[in-house]
């Protein structure tokens, strides 16, 4: 019996390293996938790849609009009828500059996406959740969420907004047999990094060195916890933070 035989899947940010590999996980375990990106491109890039694994639905939308958000949520309903996990998985890293020096339009960008959408995200897909008796919802946040970082204020107050988030939809819905959990992975090797360690005027070898295990996290690692958190092995896991960070905690 596979792990998520007969399950549904929302993965928002599906197109990206992370919710790309851990779609492929889900499919290969049974579930039916729904990928949601604001790339279309992405998207039809996404399903060629993906779409021999298994049932797969991609929705293009943009997680900050909440007639998006309910599109997304109605048309995997429509085309599966519930929805068991939700991977909230989008999430944009913004520009780096220290405080004194970040713009509001770079502030609102990142809350939008990081907060906005990931609460509205919750917001539609828990009514079918409760409806149900059941359900596993994912939020990705990040080492940022659980720690300060130099040039990034934007990044580590959303994703500290996250971890907020995630505990209060967890002691709301508890009692209708859904979980919320959230993941924070330390640097992975994906196009956000890229993108950092550009603003920071650094590479992948010297923050590597301020891991234990001495290397960036792979979207496989990451994608192996999720894929834990949203199956029955995790039935009396709800409200935790999950690091998964090479000992940075530590």
């Amino acid at each position: 019996m596979k792990r998520l035989e007969g399950k549904v899947a929302v993965i928002t940010g599906g197109t990206g390293g992370i919710g790309k590999v851990t779609a492929d996980k889900f499919m290969a375990e049974g579930a039916k996938v729904v990928l949601v990106d604001i790339s279309e491109e992405a998207l039809s890039e996404a399903k060629d790849a993906l779409s021999s694994q298994g049932e797969l639905l991609t929705v293009q939308a943009d997680v900050t609009k909440e007639d998006d958000v309910k599109n997304y949520v109605q048309k995997t309903l429509d085309q599966f009828g519930k929805i068991d996990i939700f991977f909230n998985n989008a999430g944009i890293e913004g520009k780096v500059a220290p405080i004194i020096e970040q713009e509001v339009e770079n502030l609102d960008n990142v809350l939008n996406v990081n907060v906005r959408g990931v609460l509205l995200g919750m917001k539609h897909v828990l009514p079918s959740m409760i409806d149900q008796g059941s359900g596993s919802v994912i939020n990705m946040s990040s080492v940022a969420g659980l720690e300060g970082s130099p040039g990034v204020a934007p990044y580590i107050a959303s994703k500290h907004a996250v971890a907020g988030l995630t505990k209060t939809a967890a002691l709301e819905v508890a009692g209708n047999n859904i979980r919320v959990n959230s993941v924070h992975p330390s640097p992975v090797n994906t196009r956000m990094m890229r993108s950092l360690e550009a603003g920071m005027e650094t590479n992948e070898e010297a923050l590597a060195k301020t891991i234990p295990l001495g290397r960036y996290g792979e979207s496989d690692d990451i994608a192996n916890l999720v894929l834990f958190l949203a199956s029955d092995e995790s039935t009396f896991i709800t409200g935790a933070q999950y690091r998964v960070d090479g000992g940075m905690g530590a």
